[in-house]
C-alpha cells in the first residue's frame, strides 16, 4: 500500500505518534552500524540453525560422552520439543535418562534471556521430568558445571 504524505500524518496522528517524530531512513537496514564501529559495521545475524550446537553445548556434549557409566542414555541435541501452550514451545539441548530410570532435560547456558528461564520455569511445573540449567564455570575457577534445579 502506498500513502501520500498526509494520509501518513493522519495515521500517524490516529495513533497518538506526535507529529515531530522523526522519519525512519529506510534507505539503510535497521541494524547498521557505522563503519568506524569495531566489526566493520557488521553485526551478528541471529542464533545458530536448529540443529546445530554452539561452542558451550559442544563442550557439554563431550562432557555427557565422558560420564557415559554413570547415565544410561541422552538424545541428539534438541531432540525433544515440549508443548507449553497453544504456538509455545520449549526444546531443550538434551534429555537425560539416569541409571535409576529418571529423566532429566538439560539446558545448557552460557547466561540467560528472560524468556528463556520463564519457558523452563513452565516446563519444570508441567512435565513430570528433572530440568537442569548448566552454565559452564571458567577454568580459572577450577572448571566444571553449574548447576541449578528447576
Amino acid at each position: 500500500m502506498r500513502w501520500t504524505e498526509e494520509q501518513l500524518a493522519q495515521h500517524l496522528a490516529r495513533h497518538g505518534v506526535p507529529s515531530n517524530a522523526t522519519h525512519v531512513d529506510t534507505s539503510q537496514p535497521p541494524f547498521a552500524v557505522p563503519p568506524d564501529k569495531p566489526g566493520g559495521g557488521r553485526l551478528a545475524l541471529g542464533r545458530l540453525k536448529t540443529g546445530e550446537m554452539n561452542k558451550t553445548e559442544a563442550k557439554y556434549a563431550e562432557h555427557l560422552k565422558s560420564i557415559e557409566g554413570t547415565v544410561i542414555a541422552w538424545s541428539k541435541f534438541e531432540a525433544v520439543k515440549l508443548r507449553l501452550a497453544d504456538n509455545t514451545f520449549y526444546t531443550p539441548d538434551f534429555a537425560v535418562m539416569l541409571l535409576d530410570g529418571t529423566m532429566e532435560m538439560h539446558e545448557v547456558k552460557g547466561f540467560w534471556e528472560d524468556d528463556a528461564r520463564v519457558k523452563i520455569k513452565v516446563a519444570a511445573s508441567l512435565y513430570p521430568f528433572r530440568f537442569k540449567a548448566l552454565k559452564p564455570i571458567a577454568a580459572k575457577r577450577g572448571g566444571g558445571w553449574e548447576v541449578e534445579e528447576f
